[in-house]
């Protein structure tokens, strides 16, 4: 299975990103309010400047306190970020988010972000091939192939 069926399968379309000039509170806002676990950073909504966490913003009160929430999320951002294309395999995409352990990989095509992969969207489409693996294999036990 290919990054790109990933994309393809997942209930939520579109990309959520957040402006370099933005504060921690209003990348903590739309993380609440849209249930996820990280944002893009991109000037121009194309292009992948960073990325920001929950996970980013929770170790950075743990260390200052809350007085973080009025930085720029270029200030706390990761600005190396690990992508992947579309037409990479999801094996490859596991073992690169567990080496890095990090949870969200931006995709990108030709230099332009199309999409956001989660270890969550990764874990299911996984487990789907699985069990497609496994209805295969009993059919053909079965007969029924």
């Amino acid at each position: 299975m290919q990054v790109k069926h990933i994309l393809q399968s997942k209930s939520v379309k579109g990309i959520l990103t957040i402006k370099p000039g933005a504060t921690i509170s209003d990348a903590a806002e739309i993380l609440s309010e849209k249930r996820i676990g990280a944002l893009i950073v991109s000037q121009n909504g194309k292009s992948v400047d960073g990325i920001l966490s929950e996970r980013d913003i929770v170790r950075e009160i743990g260390k200052n306190g809350v007085g973080c929430m009025s930085d720029c999320v270029s200030e706390l951002m990761t600005k190396t970020v690990v992508a992947c294309g579309p037409n990479d395999k999801v094996l490859l995409l596991m073992s690169k988010m567990s080496e890095g352990r990090f949870r969200h990989m931006p995709v990108v095509e030709d230099g332009e972000l199309i999409g956001v992969v989660s270890i969550g969207d990764v874990v299911k489409a996984r487990i789907e091939s699985i069990e497609q693996e496994n209805a295969a294999l009993t059919d053909m036990i079965h007969g029924n192939v």
